[in-house]
């Protein structure tokens, strides 16, 4: 039997158009324009999305999880820990700088908790990951910039101190500096912020936070009298709670770990609490160590906060990276973490060391404010 002829069956696709009305020709031309159209697209909005890395996957956005986001929260919401200030707040982007964000995250804020992270300083960025930090932060930065009011200050400091004590002191302290919230009075801080970004910090607030508007409490003669006192803050009498502080690590991280465990020979510790959730009172770790107990100090901060200051013996272990240091740490010993917050960077270092397989770890409690505030013994410098 002969296979039949193919042409015979399927009519030639040439004949079919030819024998198609005009307007039916014409609509299958346009629809398959439109098809190569579409398909052409699809294929570079695809090949833009390969080239172009996630945000979640880029080195900023890297950095701000494992340093950032224990105190300012993993959107930028801030208040995670120690009452550190929302990022991604709107107003707070549209107004500040780059150069703000620069010098906070490189320097740190002196006599508060937010660290000098930088190389220069003895912190884990270099140049290039500070940048990267910035531009993560940004892609936060959805709306228009600020108009700010940067005319030179016509304000009255003496009628803003008393305005600041009646309004402002509640949550940010007698001096600016002591208070839960922002430490506006910080000389740090008010090195880098304009008159313009406090005018609009204070005229505008920061909706979704506790910092209401006082435009319509104060008025302009209020706002510039407020920002003239912190202007005053920042020139003034130096205060006790931002005194000058040692000059901080200038050794590469990491640091070298130091001997542990302190009282090698000394007897098990008594009263320690395992973590998770255990925690220890300040002045049971004390007693502990007079007694020449088998333990030893993890100081949980950045280098730079341990080359300030650190609780006497204790070694540098940062929260965001152990790893130098886990074949050094005696897995026979307790481990007591401590930070100043008083425990988001030691419970996250804690956590680290429970899923490394340590299982005699416990968070100091109320950390190492409170230790210093007993007198208890403290160290300056990068060695224990």
């Amino acid at each position: 039997m002969l296979a039949a002829d193919p042409r015979a069956v399927v009519p030639d696709a040439r004949d079919m158009h030819l024998r198609m009305p005009a307007a039916h020709r014409l609509a299958l031309l346009t629809c398959l324009a439109l098809c190569l159209v579409a398909c052409q697209g699809s294929s570079d909005s695809a090949q833009k999305q390969s080239a172009a890395p996630l945000v979640a996957d880029t080195r900023g956005a890297q950095l701000y999880r494992n340093i950032c986001a224990v105190c300012h929260g993993q959107k930028g919401e801030g208040y995670k820990a120690d009452e550190a200030p929302a990022l991604a707040q709107r107003d707070f982007l549209a107004s500040v700088t780059d150069d703000f964000l620069r010098t906070a995250i490189r320097d740190g804020r002196t006599g508060s908790t937010m660290s000098a992270w930088a190389l220069q300083h003895g912190g884990p960025l270099s140049p290039a990951d500070v940048e990267e930090l910035i531009h993560f932060i940004r892609t936060w930065d959805k709306g228009p910039k600020a108009k700010l009011d940067e005319r030179p200050l016509s304000g009255d400091a003496g009628r803003g101190a008393a305005i600041f004590l009646r309004e402002c002191s509640r949550c940010h302290g007698l001096h600016g500096i002591e208070g839960p919230n922002i430490r506006l009075g910080n000389r740090d801080l008010l090195a880098t912020a304009t008159n313009g970004y406090l005018r609009y910090a204070v005229r505008n607030g920061r909706p979704g936070t506790k910092m209401q508007r006082f435009d319509a409490l104060l008025g302009d003669q209020g706002i510039e009298d407020v920002v003239a006192a912190l202007r005053a803050y920042q020139t003034g009498t130096p205060n006790p709670a931002q005194a000058a502080t040692p000059p901080a690590a200038v050794v590469p991280p990491p640091l070298p770990l130091g001997p542990v465990p302190l009282n090698p020979g000394g007897p098990e510790p008594e009263g320690f609490h395992k973590f998770p959730p255990g925690t220890t009172p300040v002045d049971i770790v004390h007693a502990q160590l007079a007694r020449g107990a088998r333990m030893a100090l993890l100081d949980a901060r950045a280098p730079s906060d341990y080359a300030n200051q650190h609780i006497a013996g204790a070694v540098s272990v940062p929260y965001y990276d152990p790893s130098p240091y886990l074949q050094k740490l005696p897995k026979n010993a307790w481990l007591v973490c401590y930070c100043a917050c008083p425990h988001a960077e030691s419970g996250e270092l804690a956590g680290k060391l429970v899923a490394a397989g340590f299982s005699k770890v416990t968070v100091l409690d109320e950390g190492l404010g409170v230790w210093n505030g007993k007198g208890y013994p403290v160290h300056t410098g990068t060695k224990p």
